[in-house]
């Protein structure tokens, strides 16, 4: 596996790539500590592309808080490793000043109106702007022909397709289902930062969304006027366990919009504090289909 750290040498890699054959190039884009969940990406990649490259990097623009891009992990050379071994063709792990070689103000950002604003825009203020315009500067560098991200980040998933069909990006954005600790936790790089006890009661997040969707798919008939009582029952049952709520939030799977009567295919969303770590997941709903496992 090639490690290229700087984006011209990325960019000329991705070239010859293409010039070989027409060699169809899948690309992931992550921050870094990687678990299984990301292997399930670079997997998916394998399958759908001739080269896969993945990208680390923790993407300063993104971050709302400080003290949250100092405490995020970087485990770089353990990720080398794992993506040397799931076959991975190259990494690119640029520095902040090689992605951003103009320093703050960067002068130019990448904005997705509507839902940059909404649920985790509106929890925090700026992070997808810096999440649009990183993977934009990525796309431009790579040009992959497939990128690939997970669909325990919804939001993200469905904001990076809406920039790519607006900006008209030569390239197919492809999501994969959440994988889950055994005890339905969703993996995250976060997770390592939380302490043994939340770590017990962590899965308690799943449990209670796995719960209010099976409430809901018991009486299709009656949403949307279901909604609000099953997200206050959820909201309370999670305080109880002593998280801290940011939002929970039934929503239209294709634009994330509000659910009105005849929908019947939504999506249950949440983010919340456990232990100082803020938590996100995500769950279906669609009527006539088992949207999570008992």
């Amino acid at each position: 596996m090639r490690i290229v750290r700087d984006r011209r040498q990325v960019t000329a890699l991705c070239r010859e790539w293409r010039r070989r054959d027409g060699q169809k190039l899948a690309f992931v884009p992550t921050m870094g500590n990687l678990h299984a969940g990301h292997l399930a990406l670079v997997r998916y990649a394998r399958e759908h592309g001739d080269r896969v490259l993945v990208s680390v990097f923790v993407n300063p623009l993104q971050f709302d808080r400080p003290e949250d891009l100092s405490r995020y992990p970087r485990t770089l050379e353990a990720d080398a490793k794992l993506l040397a071994e799931s076959g991975v063709d190259a990494l690119f792990c640029p520095e902040a000043s090689e992605m951003y070689p103009e320093h703050e103000p960067v002068p130019a950002r990448v904005v997705v109106s509507g839902l940059s604003q909404t649920l985790e825009g509106d929890s925090r203020p700026g992070h997808f702007d810096g999440v649009a315009t990183v993977v934009a500067k990525l796309f431009n560098l790579v040009q992959p022909d497939l990128a690939v991200f997970g669909e325990k980040d919804y939001q993200q998933l469905l904001l990076i397709q809406g920039m790519v069909a607006s900006l008209n990006f030569p390239v197919l954005v492809d999501g994969v289902p959440t994988v889950r600790e055994s005890d339905g936790l969703a993996l995250s790089s976060r997770n390592g930062q939380l302490s043994a006890a939340a770590r017990v009661r962590a899965p308690e997040l799943y449990r209670c969304l796995r719960d209010t969707v099976e409430a809901c798919l018991l009486e299709p008939d009656q949403w949307p006027t279901i909604f609000p009582e099953l997200l206050a029952t959820a909201e309370t049952r999670l305080r109880d366990a002593g998280f801290r709520p940011d939002y929970l939030s039934i929503r239209r799977a294709d634009d994330l919009g509000e659910p009105r009567a005849g929908d019947r295919d939504l999506i249950l969303l949440a983010a919340a504090w456990l232990d100082g770590v803020r938590l996100i997941d995500n769950l279906r709903l669609r009527v006539g289909k088992i949207a999570a496992p008992a």
